[in-house]
């Protein structure tokens, strides 16, 4: 038989307490405050859709509450990618220093989804292991190997500032040893600790899972954009940087986007995802 819901009520301090909660996870992992809005709507939307008796059942509803958000700021997340929406507009939380925040949040954009909110619920809001796995969707062991690994990444990029005719260098430099199909020049561009995304989208069959290290990164990626006839590397601005656009034909194939920290490349974003490459391919055909 079900438990009778409980009538008592909340008092307004704790109800906004809650909801003010919830909205920094979703901001801290999605980085744009009106989603973050829209991801604790629908939050408490599925919590009313349960029955009465399982709400009831429910003996820390926050914590349910904040592993919902992390899932849907999961599902968001996954698609968007490395080219999805920037932070043009979000405030930083109420509680955070807004410059220390707003750069914080922008460093995070480099990170995998994973990665992400590994770092954020760990790091940030020092949830326990259990429910960060919980969150996340893996082993708590790997979500340690990811917070780790996303502090390792920041950290680099803060020690070692890249200016934009830095990475313009560095970019064109791998430009050109992709060209070349160098794989020791390639290497020696990257950092040991090199990694890079394919995102296919489910529409390409590509690379899942991310690759680590700089010789297998070298090797993934030469082996992406082996010269074969009709592929053609450009270097263009990517997200207001220099990146690599690929074309195969009169197509755009895939657009690499490179984060450099000094003189070396230490993370890639290969998109393949046709669905993401359309406005590429619409502003070739009106240049054309």
């Amino acid at each position: 038989m079900d438990q009778e819901p409980d009538d008592h009520g909340m008092p307004i301090a704790e109800l906004l307490d809650e909801r003010r909660h919830l909205l920094d996870v979703a901001y801290w992992l999605l980085g744009r405050s009106q989603e973050s809005d829209d991801v604790v709507a629908e939050a408490y939307r599925r919590w009313y859709g349960l029955p009465d008796g399982h709400r009831a059942r429910l003996a820390e509803p926050r914590s349910w509450l904040v592993k919902t958000v992390g899932g849907i700021c999961l599902e968001r997340l996954a698609p968007a990618g490395p080219s999805g929406p920037g932070l043009v507009g979000a405030a930083p939380p109420r509680d955070l220093d807004g410059a220390v925040s707003q750069a914080l949040l922008q460093a995070l954009d480099t990170l995998s989804p994973a990665e992400r909110a590994a770092f954020v619920l760990n790091d940030v809001f020092r949830m326990a292991p259990g429910a960060v796995a919980d969150i996340v969707g893996r082993t708590e062991r790997e979500c340690v190997e990811l917070a780790a690994r996303a502090r390792h990444s920041l950290r680099t990029r803060w020690a070692r500032p890249t200016t934009r005719q830095q990475h313009d260098r560095v970019v064109r430099a791998v430009h050109q040893a992709c060209m070349a199909e160098n794989p020791t020049r390639l290497t020696a561009l990257l950092a040991p600790d090199a990694t890079v995304f394919f995102d296919g989208g489910g529409k390409v069959r590509t690379l899942i899972r991310p690759v680590h290290g700089a010789r297998r990164v070298t090797r993934s990626l030469l082996t992406l954009l082996a010269g074969r006839p009709h592929t053609t590397l450009h270097c263009q601005s990517v997200n207001s940087r220099t990146g690599i656009v690929v074309r195969y034909g009169a197509e755009v194939a895939a657009v690499i986007s490179l984060d450099v920290a000094g003189d070396h490349v230490v993370q890639i974003w290969a998109v393949l995802n046709p669905d993401k490459l359309r406005h590429w391919n619409r502003a070739d055909a009106q240049e054309s």
